[in-house]
């Protein structure tokens, strides 16, 4: 019995991990869809939302969900920002191009944090978290979880069911979707490109700012660099799951998530990262589509 209840924790602690992985993944996998980018800033957003919270939590003394409201449209504003900035005018340029800056935005926002906020962690005070969002727990038949951990894959799944309304039958979301299968064609149906691709990278950094939060949560520990492994792990779901699907970002972030606490629980913390980064290297070589994602040829 101890067994079953020792994995059935695993499992659920996977699964809250794995949620935030998803929320990030989500972020990528519709900035992928509708501009064919790796956007690799996005782990960073992820920083920049825990930042923002901590900072309306701490120096403004606002509740912690309203620091999360304010954190989600702090970064929402950053994503638009970084797109019209850095992204939109390298459109035509070849893909390394906007890769490469894809990369210097990461960079650039470390950079910045570290100077304004300095190298030391920095955590949400206990006192400013309320029950809902604590590590404070709740029995389950034989099973003790956290409200944090419930609360953190409840909005999860919330959050996909939403946007993938959204994507399926708004006039926005089906805007979006023709800009993603062909940008000369949607401009061509009146759709103003520029402003959906905008809006993606608003919803996605949205997504990561929320996701950012319950991070430093989960793990007690905001500093400039904390957005630079989950982003990569959730990149890694995203492919897993195949990069553009929605529900492909969702499944890949849980089963990263599962992976990963199994790997530490049952074999070893250090080879975690290990297995983790091996089984990219074995969907790109085996399935580079992932799980959802389609297989599409290109002309040359």
């Amino acid at each position: 019995m101890s067994i079953l209840k020792t994995f059935l924790e695993q499992v659920i602690n996977g699964l809250q991990v794995g949620s935030i992985y998803a929320l990030i993944a989500l972020g990528y996998t519709m900035v992928y869809g509708i501009v064919k980018l790796i956007n690799f800033a996005h782990g960073d957003i992820l920083m920049v939302g825990a930042y923002t919270a901590f900072t309306c939590v701490t120096k403004y003394n606002m509740p912690l969900i309203a620091a999360i409201l304010v954190s989600v449209m702090v970064c929402s504003l950053l994503g638009v920002l970084i797109d019209r900035l850095a992204y939109k005018p390298l459109r035509n340029s070849p893909r390394i191009s906007a890769l490469i800056t894809a990369i210097g935005v990461s960079f650039f926002l470390e950079s910045v944090f570290l100077v304004f906020q300095g190298a030391d962690s920095k955590v949400i005070p206990q006192d400013k978290i309320p029950f809902y969002l604590s590590s404070a727990t709740i029995s389950i038949g034989s099973l003790k979880v956290s409200y944090l951990t419930l609360v953190t894959i409840f909005s999860t799944i919330i959050c996909m069911l939403v946007l993938n309304f959204f994507i399926k039958n708004t006039k926005l979301g089906k805007a979006t979707r023709a800009v993603s299968e062909d940008h000369n064609a949607a401009r061509l149906m009146g759709i103003n490109v520029n402003s959906t691709i905008s809006i993606t990278f608003a919803i996605g950094s949205a997504l990561g700012a929320l996701g950012g939060v319950l991070y430093s949560l989960t793990y007690p520990q905001i500093e400039p660099y904390m957005g630079m492994m989950p982003g990569l792990k959730a990149f890694i779901a995203a492919v897993f799951g195949g990069i553009g699907s929605i529900p492909g970002a969702m499944i890949g972030g849980y089963l990263m998530g599962l992976i990963e606490n199994f790997s530490k629980a049952y074999i070893s913390s250090t080879w975690a990262n290990v297995i983790v980064f091996g089984i990219l290297i074995l969907i790109l070589v085996f399935k580079p589509s992932g799980l959802f994602g389609k297989n599409i040829k290109e002309k040359v």
